[in-house]
């Protein structure tokens, strides 16, 4: 039997590499951006839930201070200083500048995500013999610093950048099944596109995480470490300590209400 000529499938599967190296070679570029926007993504989402809360706490403020007001005639006409629309306003405006400090403090240190080849073996003389600079710390390294030498960033920043892919990753599920439900639905029915919808959900929920999230996890490991290791040991402590408790409730905000992992399963 004669066999089959290779040139098609040869000159295939080299354009496919071709394309692939193509893309690669602005990997530096799309992956920081891919980390910033998952980050800010998963900020908004978990900001959204913490909007009526704090139309909630603004309300208590303003009841509080209408009950000290009116108890004096000469004051009893600011009751009515803080109308209903004002405070929903205010709890916004609120909610957008917690939004946007978040961003800085969380996003912005994606840009500065780089990859390096790992390095290759070396000998035990040259090891020893030679001092060559330092590469970015490992998972390995920055999680026995943070055993040993514990602080607020090393901790929180890390964790609600955790707390917040994971919500950005639920974002961009969520989306791939209401749009996979509603175009399908027609064509092959409501329980073949139900489950079809939340496969791909989770493949998506999945590959985001994989790909995106734990990078932007280690960045700002990364980044909280370095910030620590800059400064002694008794001002690392304090170090950025109000933008710990600015990240802190948006992260649990993000894995309470705005993770919702589960759905995509039930």
């Amino acid at each position: 039997m004669p066999s089959r000529p290779a040139g098609t499938e040869a000159s295939s599967s080299s354009f496919l590499t071709d394309v692939s190296r193509f893309l690669g070679a602005f990997r530096w570029a799309f992956m920081p951006l891919g980390l910033l926007a998952l980050v800010a993504v998963g900020v908004h989402a978990a900001a959204d839930t913490l909007d009526d809360r704090l139309l909630t706490a603004v309300d208590r403020l303003d009841s509080a201070f209408d009950g000290f007001v009116g108890r004096y005639p000469a004051t009893a006409s600011l009751v009515d200083w803080v109308s209903l629309e004002t405070r929903t306003r205010l709890a916004r405006a609120l909610t957008l500048a917690w939004e946007l400090a978040a961003d800085l403090l969380l996003a912005l240190p994606a840009l500065g995500y780089r990859e390096v080849a790992a390095p290759a073996p070396a000998e035990a003389w040259r090891a020893a013999l030679l001092s060559e600079p330092a590469g970015p710390a490992s998972w390995k390294a920055l999680l026995q610093r943070c055993v040993r030498r514990p602080t607020p960033m090393r901790w929180v920043r890390p964790l609600a950048t955790a707390g917040v892919v994971l919500a950005g990753a639920c974002t961009v599920a969520r989306l791939v099944q209401g749009t996979v439900y509603l175009s399908w639905r027609p064509l092959f029915g409501d329980t073949v596109a139900d489950l079809s919808a939340r496969g791909l959900a989770v493949a998506a929920l999945c590959g985001v995480s994989v790909s995106l999230g734990w990078r932007a996890v280690l960045r700002n490991l990364q980044h909280a470490d370095a910030a620590c290791a800059a400064v002694g040991p008794r001002r690392a402590w304090t170090r950025g300590l109000l933008g710990c408790v600015l990240v802190a409730p948006l992260g649990l905000a993000a894995v309470w209400d705005a993770a919702p992992v589960l759905s995509f399963l039930r």
